[in-house]
């Protein structure tokens, strides 16, 4: 008895060649021994016997006993892999041949019967190599269908074994017939022009099949399947896609043919690639048009939609966008969101509603969409605003929203799609006549949490938030309404509410509700955000209802608590910076509203002027609050005296040279300018004279530091001194120089008038003017030498634009008249020698510097020299003594010296009856200056007696300090005067 897997294997392996043997006669593969080493097929136990294994039976050995051993079940797909489905192949020449053959009589049969063989060969799919040729013979049986309509079912076979993997037979078969295949592929697409349901459908499921390729059942011996990528670039490179968008107007009248199209146009939208050939066959036109066509199933609008998302996701967004912005486009968008939104009551058409909301508002960014020609824009505008607005209007009579996710979303769409709208200045009228305004306001209140509302809290507060963002965009445009609203009066009421100490709880979730967890920031945000927008109208109206609800002090005041109270995040700076600025339009130029300002707003302004420099680089937003600060002092400062006097007071013009000695090149413009109107002021000039920064730096010298750095960054041409190279165009930029003369009418600006805006030297130039360009103190050389150009600007300037006129009038072609000619040649010649003059001025600076440059380091030298020829006598003298000390007839010597140098001091006559006294001490053995010496009658006797009272150096008339004393009664001095020789 057998293993019953050792029978199983037998019989299947009998199988098997029992279907070769009713094969073509051709003889079959050998097949290659198995891991199981078996020999034949027909001798499956081979397997199990030792000598299989390749072992033998030792001799002598009595025999063993073989275990049963379970095997796998080795089923037909499991012999396909080990020797494969033999692979059949046809004379395709032949059969092309035949189709092209005029047709006689029995031919139709003989065509059928050969083609129907070459389907049942291909059962198992179609190999790569023979792709192109059966293409063909399908392309010549669809021409074939009209006259002879069995061929159709012959090419749905076709098309069905075109759904099956398609077989390669080396790796680099894909490359190889890669462009034959796509040429083949593409020709799919003219299938879909014969007018046949069937075949139409047929050729759709081809192609979503190959997106979505099943495995084969059987494997063929020598072939590999081709991976569904592939099948997918062939598509892509064929350009079907193209080819089933143009056809798309065939199939109009049958809804089952145009939604298989859809389902493949849905496919084939994933692809980049197809995408942008769908959209160079206007395929976002065709679609969208057909969006509101009837149909039971619902497919169409689902699908159709799902085609659009995808051309916009993956393909030119402004093509798109052009191609849906056509009247029939619109009105076809506005009858389905119509129908969906007062229709639709399934979760499935609350998101398709909402997705056609989003198309529609891509589509309203273009100006020249016809949303308002269409009606939608005023659909849009009611469906926004009905539930906050009562209307009479009968779309929505009774309609209500509900709190779910899609609901929500539709409210936040609708009012991000109103935003989009008002940027067209016709929509306008629309908003008024559906009082937006209104409907927004109504968000801009507190939460009254015992109050029922639709809408959850963190519902709620998302939609108020957005509705406060909306505002910040219709508001402006929408003046009356919101005067009539009330709305400076209601937003003032709002902000006391962000600010005061009421417990709200707030969730955060949302964009617009960034950083306002557990806070009031993001409404604090929102709504200084919208004051903003209507303080920078400008509108006198407006600002001046702001003023009196009592805005300016109720900003100070929060401005006040902000800086105090609240930690520094990004939030916060921000709503800082708002308020600054809504202060700055509130009070420019307009003295009355300055007072209101008042000291308290000049201390916020000097205490934000205080800001770190290293928070500059922190992200936070520092720079912008500076920037808000500086233009806060500009025009709630400036022009009211007592406020200018008390921000001098505080020594508010320090900070501001802190600032200028930073060097921030966003900053120094505005400081600059700031500088300028101050020093109007006659107090200002000593503040600034008296300001000293790091390393004692002065105000003057900052100045023309910052002036040389800005002319080295413009390119103005300048010799290492910081002298004038060219005295014709002494200011001239590298921009001016690459710039041509192109001639402009005289209300445009030239290139020397804007290039005064441009830079900080016009400013620098007005600051030292007003400090006056003479006693600036803290100056050196090389600032002087740039002083001259400053001081000069004007001069400069004034030439150059003459200059410029010069040049213009050469370009032009004109010839002025001889005066004229004269006063140009003069102006120019007066310019040039301006120039000269300067730089005479600056050599001569240069040269002087020099001079004392030199005679400073000569003064230095020789007191060098003297400190060391000083050093040398000390040292020699020293060394002298040195040797006096050590050298006894170095001694004697220097001796005889100075008795030598003593005598010949001394006079050589007398005068008669002078007395004169002694002064050398005999027996001194010494070189340098004794003392004087005094005896003390009193000296005790144990102080002057000892053991050398009696030696030979005691003197016995006058005693010395230093040698042995004795007892003198008294001293007796020599009235003869001794000799000197």
């Amino acid at each position: 008895m057998l293993h019953p897997h050792a029978q199983r294997l037998s019989a299947s392996a009998q199988g098997k060649k029992e279907w070769k043997s009713q094969g073509s006669g051709r003889k079959s593969r050998p097949r290659l021994a198995s891991s199981l080493a078996v020999t034949s097929p027909d001798d499956p136990l081979a397997a199990l016997s030792p000598e299989a294994a390749g072992g033998k039976p030792k001799s002598g050995s009595s025999p063993r006993h073989i275990p049963v051993v379970r095997l796998k079940v080795v089923t037909d797909m499991d012999l396909g892999l080990a020797q494969g489905v033999q692979f059949k192949t046809m004379d395709l020449n032949s059969i092309i041949g035949l189709l092209e053959k005029q047709p006689k009589d029995d031919l139709e049969e003989r065509q059928l019967q050969s083609i129907k063989m070459m389907v049942q060969c291909y059962q198992n799919g179609f190999p790569l190599r023979d792709l192109a040729q059966i293409f063909k013979i399908m392309s010549l049986c669809s021409e074939k269908i009209e006259k002879q309509p069995v061929f159709l079912e012959i090419v749905c076979e076709i098309l069905k074994l075109c759904r099956l993997p398609f077989l390669k037979k080396k790796t680099s078969d894909e490359i190889t017939y890669a462009k034959e295949i796509s040429e083949a592929v593409s020709h799919l697409g003219d299938l879909i022009k014969i007018p046949n349901s069937e075949l139409r459908i047929q050729l759709c499921k081809c192609i979503v099949d190959f997106y979505h390729a099943e495995p084969l059942k059987k494997q063929i011996a020598g072939y590999q399947q081709v991976s569904s990528t592939y099948k997918i670039q062939m598509i892509e490179s064929g350009g079907l896609a193209e080819i089933l968008v143009l056809s798309w107007d065939l199939l109009q009248a049958e809804l089952i043919e145009k939604l298989w199209l859809l389902k493949t146009l849905q496919h084939l939208s994933t692809s980049e690639i197809n995408c942008n050939l769908m959209i160079k066959a206007l395929a976002a036109n065709k679609i969208c048009s057909c969006l509101n066509n009837p149909d039971p199933s619902g497919q169409l609008l689902f699908r159709s939609s799902e085609i659009l998302w995808n051309l916009l996701e993956k393909s030119s967004k402004e093509e798109i966008i052009k191609q849906l912005s056509h009247l029939e486009c619109l009105l076809a968008l506005k009858e389905v969101f119509k129908n969906l939104f007062t229709k639709g009551y399934r979760h499935y058409d609350r998101q398709l509603r909402n997705d056609i909301l989003v198309i529609t508002t891509i589509i309203a960014q273009n100006p020249g969409a016809p949303m308002i020609e269409s009606g939608f824009t005023r659909v849009l505008i009611l469906f926004a605003t009905f539930n906050e607005v009562k209307s009479q209007d009968p779309l929505v009579k009774g309609l209500k929203l509900s709190n779910s996710y899609e609901d929500f979303e539709l409210k936040k769409l609708l009012f991000n799609i109103i935003v989009v709208l008002c940027r067209d200045l016709p929509t306008v009228q629309l908003l008024i006549e559906g009082k937006t305004v209104e409907a927004l306001f109504s968000y801009v209140k507190k939460t009254e949490r015992h109050k029922v509302i639709e809408w959850s809290a963190a519902q709620h507060e998302e939609l108020q938030l957005h509705a406060i963002a909306t505002l910040a965009s219709v508001a402006p445009l929408l003046i009356d309404d919101y005067l009539a609203c009330n709305g400076n009066s209601r937003i003032l009421m709002f902000l006391e509410w962000c600010v005061n100490e009421e417990t709200f709880f707030s969730q955060g979730n949302s964009f617009h509700g960034t950083g306002g967890r557990g806070n009031k920031f993001a409404q604090m945000r929102y709504t200084v955000r919208l004051l903003r927008a209507m303080v920078s109208l400008g509108n006198d109206v407006v600002n001046q209802d702001l003023c009196d609800h009592g805005a300016i002090n109720q900003l100070i005041g929060i401005l006040k608590t902000t800086v105090i109270k609240l930690k520094e995040e990004a939030i916060v700076l921000e709503i800082k910076s708002d308020i600054l600025l809504i202060l700055s339009g509130v009070c420019e130029n307009n003295n009355q509203r300055k007072e209101l300002f008042g000291n308290e707003g000049v201390d916020m302004i000097l205490h934000l002027m205080k800001i770190d420099p290293k928070k500059f680089q922190s992200g936070l937003g520092y720079k912008r609050l500076l920037f808000s600060t500086l233009d806060s002092l500009w025009c709630c400062i400036l022009g009211c005296y007592s406020l200018e006097d008390y921000f001098l007071e505080k020594d508010g013009i320090f900070l501001l040279l802190d600032l200028l000695a930073l060097n921030q090149k966003n900053f120094c413009n505005l400081i600059l300018g700031i500088m300028v109107e101050f020093c109007d002021n006659p107090k200002t000039s000593v503040h600034v004279n008296t300001w000293r920064g790091k390393k004692d730096q002065t105000a003057a010298n900052l100045l023309i530091k910052l002036w040389r750095e800005e002319e080295k960054d413009l390119g103005v041409k300048r010799d290492k001194d910081g002298k004038i190279i060219d005295a014709k165009k002494p200011l001239i930029t590298t921009f001016q120089e690459e710039q041509k003369i192109i001639p402009a009418p005289p209300s445009c600006p030239t290139t020397s008038i804007m290039e005064v805006s441009e830079n900080i030297r016009a400013k620098i130039y007005a600051v030292l003017g007003k400090l006056d360009f003479e006693n600036l103190p803290g100056l050196s050389a090389e600032d002087f030498v740039t002083l001259c150009v400053i001081h000069r600007y004007l001069d400069f300037k004034t030439g150059e634009i003459w200059n410029e006129i010069n040049e213009e009038l050469k370009v032009e072609r004109f010839r002025p008249i001889s005066t004229d000619k004269e006063i140009l040649d003069s102006i120019t010649v007066a310019s040039e020698n301006i120039g000269k003059m300067v730089a005479t001025l600056q050599n001569e600076m240069v040269e002087s510097q020099r001079s004392q440059d030199i005679q400073s380091e000569q003064k230095a030298y020789t007191k060098l020299r003297a400190t060391h020829r000083q050093k040398d006598m000390a040292n020699k003298s020293w060394a002298k003594f040195l040797s006096r000390t050590s050298n006894a007839k170095a001694l004697k010597k220097a001796k005889k010296l100075q008795e030598k140098a003593i005598e010949s001091s001394r006079p050589k006559e007398y005068p008669q009856n002078a007395i004169i006294h002694p002064t050398d001490i005999k027996g001194l053995n010494i070189t340098v200056p004794t003392g004087e010496v005094i005896t003390v009658k009193s000296t005790p006797l144990y102080l002057i007696g000892g053991p050398l009272a009696d030696t030979d150096i005691a003197l016995k008339r006058l005693p010395i300090r230093g040698g042995a004393l004795q007892r003198v009664e008294e001293i007796k001095v020599e009235d003869k005067p001794k000799s000197y020789r």
